[in-house]
């Protein structure tokens, strides 16, 4: 009998494993382009499924988890300046309490870099929180390695 209860909850779990579906509504992907011998801007780009946002770099404490974006330090390349965004959506959130700034569909940050010599590989993180009208998902952080020629 216990044999037989063990094999039930043991199939019972692994079904239920096989319908839970883990949500990843955003999809990054990486480019860069040189603009001169020295420079090059790499692009940082969220798509993000119908319904669902990330937040500005430039959320104020208190509200979402900000999207943020950091340059692993190498020889190879200097920032040059900050990360730049578009100009986000915003508007009161009741949840937060205050005005929140994201983006939908598409963003693209960008970031300047130089070049220590004609090429590099940039790498870094990017952290964000994505959320829909119904629920926001934990923070998640996602790796990114971009090869500038």
């Amino acid at each position: 009998m216990k044999k037989l209860t063990l094999m039930l909850s043991l199939l019972f779990f692994t079904a239920m494993g096989a319908f839970a579906q883990i949500e990843d509504p955003v999809t990054w992907s990486y480019a860069a382009k040189k603009v001169s011998a020295t420079e090059a801007i790499v692009y940082l780009k969220a798509s993000m499924e119908k319904g669902w946002h990330i937040y500005s770099q430039n959320v104020k404490p208190g509200g979402p988890i900000k999207t943020s974006v950091k340059f692993e330090p190498s020889a190879a390349y200097t920032k040059v300046g900050k990360t730049i965004e578009p100009k986000p959506i915003t508007k009161f959130e009741d949840v937060f309490g205050m005005d929140v700034s994201y983006f939908e569909n598409d963003v693209i940050f960008q970031q300047r870099v130089k070049l220590a010599k004609g090429s590099a590989v940039v790498k870094g993180t990017v952290e964000f929180m994505v959320c829909n009208d119904r629920k926001c998902l934990p923070p998640n952080e996602v790796s990114f390695s971009v090869q500038v020629k």
